[in-house]
């Protein structure tokens, strides 16, 4: 039974969707005011994969993420660039794009942009103001009248009389009632974007945009509503607010939040320059290996980026595909008929069977990925003892679960030779060198030259080659990976 921790009423509850077996899912995207950091990867994984597990698990998912893609920073970045905001928004949203392709993050069933939908929440503003929860300002701006929603601030359960406020007074927002409202349509400026609307050129303010967008593809009450757990206030109090004031029913059933990212310890900033670009991760680590460091934690956790956890994490994945390797290379040489034992059919049901217990406890990634590591060390027992036909199903049977995590289907090949590269170039290293020494160490070792041997050995060593002995007699040179 699959059980959620729903932030609206802080616990754990059984997940039962609205209708029958479909789900709908929304989950808060990007504002494309500059490149996709890891924190933006960290929710895209996380969002990811749990729509990838109610699959697994037999649900039919529509899955919604959005782009903003007008907004203050875009237009202030714009302006800097010289450039029409619509077109560097188009410029950051393919780039992020791309990078959560190469990440093997797949795309949501549909990707809103705020920009195609600025009639719709026109209409939805004009509703909201007929009903009474919103005013228009002589300004040309309208807000949403706080005080016209009883249950406003039990979501983030802030109460009245508490710091409530959106984080803008009303002495710099003329025309505000409350410092508490919240603006549904900005005013544009001489040189800003702008849409024509009853109330003036403009723009839509960032809250209603989800509350449009959801509800558009959606319909008025979701399954999931998600996002990172900065947004609980107050953008998903205010989507709640503006949603429920308009149609009287639930607007969410159940709220999913992430944590943040921190890197060593620290928020991340610019005034502290410590953050991290995917497009950085990408040009240094495979999507296997960023995507793993990110599931070791609970989703709503936050997360900690140490100095050096991408690279110790590279090996451990480059230990897993290496073994991948080794078992599709035994399946050839043994045959790709080999039946299991007990012993391996009992274990690829235990895999299956942990997996789900991890993950239908809260989507537990923490414990499904700890759990990874004990399996592939029996994996690789399997191997030492021949045992192909179990080997074969215990891969396989990683391949499946771990998929559903969006992990462990890359081509061990391609996997180990990139891996394997970047390492030889890093210690200036070519394949050749690395054969030739090899073969020497060979030579020494056939002729007993123990010392010569060593003398070989020790010199690749400080170049970060190995020379590794197997059971049976087989040697073969490899990098060594991590810091």
């Amino acid at each position: 039974m699959l059980k959620v921790y729903n932030v609206l009423n802080r616990k754990k509850e059984e997940f039962k969707p609205v209708s029958g077996n479909n789900v709908k899912m929304y989950a808060c995207g990007i504002t494309a005011s500059g490149k996709a950091h890891i924190g933006h990867a960290y929710q895209a994984v996380i969002f990811d994969v749990i729509r990838s597990y109610l699959e697994y698990r037999g649900y039919n998912v529509t899955y919604v993420r959005n782009y903003t893609d007008v907004d203050d920073k875009i237009i202030i970045k714009a302006r800097e660039l010289g450039v029409d905001p619509r077109q560097y928004a188009e410029m950051i949203m393919a780039g992020i794009d791309e990078e959560f392709k190469e990440l093997g993050v797949e795309p949501p069933t549909i990707c809103s942009r705020a920009t195609e939908c600025v009639d719709d929440m026109i209409g939805f503003i004009e509703k909201l103001i007929e009903a009474g929860h919103a005013y228009p300002t002589e300004y040309g701006d309208v807000y949403f009248d706080v005080e016209s929603f009883p249950g406003y601030g039990k979501f983030s359960n802030r109460l009245e009389g508490e710091e409530l406020l959106s984080g803008v007074r009303n002495e710099t927002e003329p025309g505000k009632r409350n410092d508490r409202d919240f603006a549904l349509w900005k005013h544009a400026g001489d040189d800003e974007i702008f849409w024509e609307s009853p109330w003036g050129n403009g723009r839509p303010g960032w809250h209603i945009e989800c509350s449009t967008m959801s509800m558009k593809f959606l319909g008025e009450t979701l399954d999931i509503h998600g996002g990172g757990k900065d947004l609980i206030f107050p953008h998903h109090e205010n989507e709640i607010a503006q949603s429920e004031a308009i149609t009287g029913k639930q607007f969410a059933k159940y709220w999913l939040h992430n944590g943040l990212v921190k890197v060593n310890g620290q928020k991340m900033s610019k005034s502290l320059g410590n953050g991290i670009l995917l497009e950085d991760l990408l040009r240094d680590f495979t999507g296997d290996v960023i995507k793993l460091t990110l599931l070791m934690n609970s989703y709503r956790s936050d997360i900690n980026i140490v100095d050096g956890i991408f690279d110790s994490n590279e090996s451990k994945i480059y230990d897993i595909y290496k073994l991948f390797a080794k078992t599709e290379k035994l399946e050839k040489e043994n045959g790709a008929g080999a039946e299991p034992t007990k012993q391996g059919r009992d274990l690829a049901e235990r895999i299956k069977a942990e997996f789900i217990d991890a993950m239908d406890n809260d989507f537990n990634t923490a414990v499904a990925v700890a759990n990874l590591f004990g399996y592939v060390a029996e994996l690789q027992k399997l191997l030492q003892k021949n045992l192909t036909g179990d080997a074969v199903l215990v891969r396989d049977t990683l391949k499946e679960v771990y998929g559903v995590l969006r992990l462990l289907n890359a081509d061990p090949a391609d996997v180990i030779s990139k891996i394997r590269a970047k390492y030889l170039k890093k210690n200036g290293v070519t394949a050749e060198e690395a054969d030739s020494a090899f073969e020497k160490w060979l030579g020494f070792r056939a002729e007993k030259d123990f010392a010569g041997a060593d003398a070989v050995r020790n010199e690749m060593a400080e170049k970060g080659i190995v020379f590794v002995t197997e059971r049976g007699g087989g040697a073969y040179w490899d990098v060594k990976t991590g810091k």
